[in-house]
């Protein structure tokens, strides 16, 4: 439990804890030592008392009239005096606190805290021997106990002022912790491998050596993931030269050699009467000609669309749009294609087109979708290309087939970024590829 608490709650908990048992600690404090004060203050008084007694015992002793002496001393108090006479006929003795007047502003608890010592300082006065009354001393401790109010809250202010101070700085400090820490936290957690914004360094000297380790192996990982790309690169740009001289060898050598079988087999059908073993035999392999040819050509252009160096990338995707049309009728495709897409050559002209390709033929194939959308533009030296349908949706798991796999390393390759969506029914192939124009665009019109 006290490990899922945040710093912050750890650090208070205890200071509140501190703070709160030096509070309890004085009003214990209070409660043993004001009562002492308070019973110390109180010794004169009854001393006092004491000598009045006992002076007025030797004068009734001695008076010819102990009772009229007596009443002439009782008339010649002052009914404000502390010192007052009690009869004992003059019904039961008030209590002890009843003389105690409760000071303005000082609440009932906080008397009540304190252990008011005994107030009944009374001494008998005796006529021949005979106890007829007392003389007591009606002490009025309103101003020891305001006295004592006034400490209390002086301590109890101190101790609020003190904790306030204590958990502001506690407070402070603990963001100028906990900060650099969060920092850190997000720096060592970065996603999609992005080292080029430092960690602020600050914080303690420890935290503040943390923060600057863990730049410097950002540095190494920023650099490590830069050869990579452009390894990928590289390798990306082998892929196109080689699948180039591929095409090429295919279409100098392997074309030539299929119109050659084609055209002889064309003259044996010719020259063949027109029933017979031998008429169908050549005519299954005119067949087996034009089947190998057109896979030839379809070989030819996925290893490396010539339309896209003739006549630009923007006239090849419509080029491959139509091509979509006419095998799939039943697929409704609408396009976004910006016209500036002419201006982007090299291997992401290579790229998107194959993009283009593959993602249309996921969509001809497993999508089962009644309608497509593709959609390229150009926003300053970013391509973004989005290809979406409203087929049955992604495959399990949410991964790439093993065709937009190969387009993933491409994309990566390209310092790119390639995602797999299904958003309101649709399913989204979205990438965006940082590009540099090498060729001016077609004027408009």
């Amino acid at each position: 439990m006290w490990q899922r608490l945040s710093f912050r709650t750890q650090l208070f908990l205890p200071l509140g804890a501190s703070f709160l048992a030096a509070l309890i600690l004085a009003g214990v404090l209070l409660h043993i030592f004001a009562t002492d004060q308070l019973a110390a203050e109180n010794e004169p008084r009854r001393r006092s008392t004491e000598a009045i007694a006992a002076a007025l015992n030797d004068t009734l002793r001695t008076s010819d009239n102990p009772r009229r002496t007596l009443d002439a001393f009782v008339h010649s108090l002052d009914t404000s005096s502390d010192i007052q006479f009690r009869a004992l006929d003059a019904g039961p003795a008030p209590s002890p606190k009843d003389g105690l007047h409760k000071p303005h502003g000082v609440p009932q608890w906080f008397i009540d805290l304190l252990a008011t010592p005994d107030m009944d300082a009374a001494s008998p006065v005796m006529i021949d021997g005979r106890r007829i009354g007392d003389i007591v001393f009606l002490q009025d401790m309103s101003a020891d106990l305001f006295e004592k109010w006034i400490g209390f809250l002086a301590l109890t202010s101190l101790v609020a002022v003190l904790m306030v101070l204590t958990g502001t700085i506690a407070y402070v400090l603990a963001g100028s912790v906990l900060r650099p820490l969060q920092d850190l936290g997000q720096g060592l957690t970065r996603r999609r491998g992005d080292y080029t914004r430092p960690i602020p360094v600050g914080g303690p000297p420890e935290i503040r050596q943390g923060c600057e380790e863990a730049n410097a192996l950002a540095a190494t990982l920023a650099q490590l993931s830069q050869d990579n790309r452009d390894l990928m690169h590289r390798l990306v740009s082998l892929q196109d030269d080689e699948r180039r001289d591929l095409a090429r060898e295919l279409h100098d050598e392997l074309g030539p050699l299929l119109f050659s079988i084609r055209a002889g087999t064309i003259a044996l059908v010719e020259a063949a009467p027109p029933a017979g073993n031998f008429g169908n035999s050549a005519q299954s392999l005119l067949q087996s000609v034009e089947a190998l040819q057109q896979t030839n050509r379809r070989i030819l252009d996925r290893l490396r669309p010539l339309y896209i160096e003739e006549l630009g990338l923007s006239t090849s995707v419509q080029t491959l749009l139509r091509t979509f049309r006419n095998q799939a009728p039943h697929i409704i495709l609408t396009d976004t294609i910006d016209a500036d897409l002419n201006a982007i050559d090299g291997p992401a002209a290579q790229t998107m087109y194959r993009l283009i390709q593959e993602a249309l033929t996921n969509v001809l194939r497993h999508a089962n979708a009644s309608n497509a959308h593709v959609r390229a533009t150009v926003a300053g030296e970013t391509l973004a290309i989005e290809i979406s349908d409203d087929g049955g949706g992604l495959p399990a798991g949410n991964v790439f087939g093993r065709g937009l796999t190969g387009m993933h390393e491409r994309v990566r390759a390209l310092s790119g970024s390639l995602s797999l969506l299904r958003v309101d029914e649709r399913t989204y192939v979205r990438c965006r590829l940082p590009v540099e124009t090498t060729r001016d665009a077609p004027s408009a019109g």
